[in-house]
């Protein structure tokens, strides 16, 4: 075991793992990545299981300064990666030494960056996850984002390092973050609460992303959605990638930190596959709704796996 020291925090950093389960319920989100691909192939590349915990960087990534040998990669949004002044590949598995520095910079493409290294990162569970919840101030990194001068503790490397270095994601498998989003889903649950000239508007329009869009969810602009008998229903549970649509007849799509029930008719609900591409949007970026039936959800969900699993070169795991 040893530690990181931030050195820089960058804009927003935090420790996250694939999430808690079983807390909605109870008023308390998954959390966990937002681009969970990206956060498991970054476990995988540095031979950890797909729940250890690694940071989330959003936009400007942070400093940090290592204090034991390990091995680290960055996937994600495409952003700079600079160790000790000389800049290294994402996507694969890098050696880092004691005393090395890694510095992520600000996003090229996409929005958010993770970063694994051989062990996790060793934070105390909260509700049997290590997820910070930013709004509850829980989990993670004492429920906060880092700040620098924090300590952050690492676990044994699961693997001899000499078998992890060198790993990498195919390249030709490496998402491309485009500023223009289709993003499929199931209409429902209260599609029918909408005439068909709003599903139609929902389904034919750009939508933009607006300021207003985080880790709870991103505010939508475009064009209003007519309701059918008002938008107000009996609060109910709140589905990852529901979209709500508010009293303006403008979407909602809610992520990992969202509420646990609303009271807005939700129109539809976005596809798990996809959740990882709105995870890379940033303001100003377009997104674009198409339905598909629930057959082709379960098939695209089978065909996605595989592709994970396949994703890694010289997996010898």
């Amino acid at each position: 075991m040893s530690t990181i020291t931030v050195v820089e925090p960058g804009l927003l950093t935090t420790v996250q793992d694939l999430g808690r389960t079983g807390t909605l319920r109870y008023g308390i989100p998954p959390s966990g990545p937002l681009d969970r691909d990206a956060f498991i192939l970054a476990n995988r590349l540095v031979g950890n299981p797909d729940t250890a915990a690694g940071l989330e960087c959003t936009l400007t990534g942070p400093a940090l300064e290592f204090h034991g040998e390990a091995i680290v990669a960055v996937t994600g949004a495409d952003v700079p990666v600079i160790i000790n002044g000389a800049d290294a590949p994402t996507w694969t598995a890098l050696r880092t030494n004691p005393g090395d520095f890694l510095k992520l910079g600000a996003v090229r493409t996409g929005c958010r960056a993770y970063l694994s290294l051989s062990g996790g990162i060793n934070v105390p569970p909260v509700l049997g996850s290590q997820a910070t919840y930013l709004r509850g101030r829980l989990g993670g990194f004492g429920g906060r984002s880092l700040q620098k001068g924090d300590q952050l503790p690492t676990g044994p490397a699961p693997r001899p390092l000499a078998e992890l270095e060198g790993r990498r994601v195919r390249p030709e498998w490496v998402p491309v973050h485009s500023p223009t989003i289709e993003c499929r889903v199931i209409l429902g649950p209260q599609a029918d609460r909408f005439p068909p000239e709003g599903i139609r508007i929902f389904l034919e329009s750009t939508y933009r992303v607006t300021p207003a869009a985080d880790r709870m969810g991103y505010r939508l602009t475009g064009s209003p959605i007519p309701h059918r008998h008002g938008y107000d229903i009996l609060s109910d549970g709140i589905p990852l990638g529901g979209v709500q649509v508010v009293g303006d007849g403008q979407p909602i799509i809610l992520l990992v930190d969202r509420q646990s029930t609303g009271g807005y008719t939700k129109i539809a609900t976005v596809l798990s596959v996809d959740i990882p591409r709105i995870a890379q949007a940033k303001p100003d970026h377009l997104i674009r709704f198409r339905e598909v039936s629930v057959a082709e959800a379960h098939s695209l969900l089978g065909t996605h796996r595989a592709w994970l699993d396949g994703a890694i070169e010289r997996d010898t795991a």
